[in-house]
């Protein structure tokens, strides 16, 4: 049986999790342990320039057909740069429904997809983290007022604040301070 390359792909990123954080094999007698390697975090960005506030939160649907909102709504102008959010290929550039939508597939299975966006790119080009890909158009529900930034892993929509590297993490607190 045949595994899908992406099915491939996250495998090996799992085995090269696990020797990280559980250690390699150990070093021979009298042999020094190399330092691990150091491992970086996502290289994913805002797909609008700063400040970052959101006007509308991810909120996952209950089943895959509820309603729900499949991605955020950040802050925007008619006009105003949008930029590729991580490296990898454009898979999708044009109009659904009544809006401009750009879909740009990357490494483990995940898609990100930006609207409305009138795009200076197309399907098969190759993008960077940064790299301007369109500017801010109108249609759709953030029209004229924000772009709406949704990311799938494997089909299924995820949060994009996880994968934004300038997003804060929380920190619990033990109760009563």
């Amino acid at each position: 049986m045949r595994m899908p390359s992406g099915t491939v792909h996250v495998a090996v990123t799992l085995v090269a999790v696990a020797v990280l954080v559980l250690g390699g094999p150990a070093p021979a007698a009298g042999e020094k342990a190399a330092p691990p390697p150091r491992v970086e975090p996502s290289p994913w960005e805002w797909p609008t320039p700063p400040p970052h506030q959101l006007l509308r939160p991810f909120e996952a649907p209950p089943t895959p057909y509820s309603a729900g909102h499949r991605g955020i709504d950040v802050p925007a102008v008619t006009g105003g740069a949008v930029v590729a959010a991580a490296d990898g290929v454009v898979s999708f550039s044009g109009i659904v429904v009544d809006r401009p939508v750009l879909s740009v597939r990357h490494d483990g299975g995940l898609v990100s997809s930006i609207e409305p966006v009138a795009a200076t790119v197309a399907a098969g080009d190759v993008v960077l983290a940064g790299d301007r890909v369109g500017v801010v158009g109108s249609g759709g529900h953030c029209d004229e007022r924000c772009v709406h930034f949704g990311v799938r892993l494997h089909g299924e929509y995820v949060n994009p604040l996880a994968l934004l590297t300038s997003v804060q993490r929380a920190v619990l607190l033990p109760l009563g301070r």
